[in-house]
């Protein structure tokens, strides 16, 4: 119960934005940037999250990052995370200069929440090098939640991080950030979780995940989230739950696309070829879907009939726009 009038309360409350069959974003979440220290576990898929960016940058996608993007919690300075991980905070300004990125905070950054924390430490950077500070973030404002509507057709996607209502995460998170901050902390540097989290606790993750599902029944909106870690590209096109999955799987990341009008979630790993080069591969899991056939207002035959249309509409589009530059590499690395 107190899931659902948190959502709705973080719907109500959103930032609305626009999007159509042009636009091109990217949903990425819970990367959990630390200090650098042993217990980072954002050490392990930096390369692939920085180049992932890149990639997404140069092809000319918006960025949201759906929440948890520093691990606050844990790691209580944010200048000490933003040293340690300076090439990812630089590809992330790049999206900021460019007006394509997009701040969601989460239940491990929720100091983001408050506009002098963000004042202090994303307007501004310090350059250790050069001894000077400069420009960063300046300007940014993290949501909550945000709406993206579509302009022809007023379907909508509700994006937030997804601790709403869980409680230890949500109206219990200072309770929950001193267990992580003086003790969980230091059995993370050896490799053991806290159980109760929603990732390691599978009953938890699913009882999370059946309240996102009620709310979705209900307001007959698709939902666009992160926190559990557990990717989510709907089967049952009659609950469109996404989830994004995360930025530090043991070998890869996961992410959601949504281009020309499709949405499609795709995996980055390192892959060797047979000639024993090490490069980072995009897979597709799940999709291309025509965002259509999330839409649960309609009656199912109509937006099965707009779905099949957007398909064959954009196929040749889809297809030329579809290559990404690390296809280009690899077969330079091949010849």
């Amino acid at each position: 119960m107190f899931t659902q009038k948190r959502l709705t309360e973080a719907y109500k409350n959103a930032k609305k934005m626009y999007f159509d069959d042009h636009s091109r974003i990217v949903f990425m979440s819970d990367a959990h940037r630390g200090d650098g220290s042993t217990s980072d576990e954002f050490l392990k898929s930096r390369n692939l999250f920085v180049h992932a960016l890149n990639e997404y940058y140069e092809n000319g996608y918006t960025f949201f990052e759906v929440g948890d993007g520093e691990e606050l919690l844990e790691y209580s300075e944010m200048e000490h995370i933003k040293n340690a991980h300076t090439d990812t905070y630089q590809a992330i300004k790049k999206f900021f200069d460019k007006d394509r990125y997009i701040r969601i905070f989460g239940n491990h950054d929720i100091y983001l929440d408050n506009p002098k924390y963000v004042k202090k430490n994303l307007f501004i950077n310090y350059d250790e090098y050069n001894e000077v500070f400069y420009d960063f973030l300046k300007g940014i404002e993290p949501h909550e939640a945000v709406i993206l509507k579509h302009r022809n057709t007023s379907q909508e996607l509700f994006v937030l991080h997804g601790h709403q209502g869980d409680a230890p995460n949500d109206q219990f998170w200072f309770f929950t950030m001193l267990s992580i901050k003086y003790f969980w902390r230091f059995f993370h540097r050896v490799g053991i979780k806290n159980p109760a989290s929603p990732v390691k606790n599978v009953t938890k993750r699913h009882k999370i995940e059946r309240n996102y599902s009620k709310w979705i029944e209900k307001h007959r909106r698709a939902l666009i989230c992160g926190h559990t870690h557990r990717f989510k590209f709907p089967n049952n096109k009659q609950i469109p739950y996404f989830n994004t999955g995360c930025g530090i799987y043991p070998a890869s990341i996961t992410a959601l696309e949504l281009t020309e009008g499709m949405l499609r979630l795709v995996r980055w790993k390192e892959k060797v070829n047979e000639n024993g080069v090490l490069h980072i591969k995009r897979e597709t899991m799940r999709g291309p879907e025509p965002v259509e056939a999330f839409d649960i207002r309609k009656p199912k035959e109509v937006v099965e009939y707009l779905a099949e249309v957007k398909i064959q509409r954009t196929k040749k589009t889809r297809e030329t726009r579809a290559a990404f530059r690390e296809e280009e590499m690899e077969n330079d690395n091949e010849d």
